[in-house]
């Protein structure tokens, strides 16, 4: 590696260290300026903290800096309450990382339910969540969608990291009474083809 080349490598390292939030590219080229190949030098950068007590992530577009997630437990200094999400919080952030952006008047209509008035406000207290502005439609409802913090609490990259109906299916996720009727949905059809034959 050349003279130049480390000079970038640690100047983005030096960058991203002292960062008070994750960077995207283009932040990072305000600090380190436009010379050098900085995917090259990010890629480079992960591949040395791998397995590492500190780890060099992308969420969303974003590169910060994390503790393993094996090691996490030795930097809490005290324990975290943690609050369980409701079956109808739980739904709701479903909805929106898989249909965003969405307005409060589309999760109603995919869940069947009315949204009570606190979930999405416990969503974006948690920062998961954040209004994404207003749907161009008669009443211009607001819209929603995921944050970066959502993706780094999941420890996803993107969207397109979420786990598609086959990875929920196999990991038992999906409801049985779901799994059941589409067992007999696919059971009715192969009788219905026997009694016409």
């Amino acid at each position: 590696m050349t003279a130049e080349a480390d000079d970038f490598l640690r100047a983005v390292e030096a960058a991203l260290f002292v960062a008070e939030e994750p960077l995207t590219l283009a932040d990072l080229r305000l600090h380190v300026g436009e010379a050098g190949d900085l995917s090259g030098v990010l890629a480079a950068l992960a591949d040395h903290y791998a397995g590492r007590g500190v780890n060099l992530v992308e969420r969303g577009g974003r590169w910060h800096f994390q503790t393993a997630a094996d090691l996490a437990h030795i930097l809490r200094r005290e324990r975290e309450e943690t609050r369980k999400l409701s079956r109808a919080a739980m739904e709701t952030l479903a909805i929106i990382a898989y249909h965003e952006p969405v307005s409060r008047a589309e999760i109603d209509a995919i869940r069947g339910v009315q949204v009570a008035k606190g979930t999405l406000d416990v969503l974006m207290e948690a920062g998961w969540v954040r209004p994404a502005g207003r749907r161009e439609v008669p009443g211009r409802p607001l819209i929603y969608v995921t944050t970066v913090e959502f993706l780094s609490h999941f420890g996803l990259s993107s969207r397109r990291d979420l786990p598609g109906i086959d990875d929920l299916r196999a990991a038992g996720l999906l409801d049985p009474v779901d799994l059941a009727l589409e067992g007999l949905g696919n059971q009715s059809v192969v009788e219905n083809d026997e009694e016409e034959a």
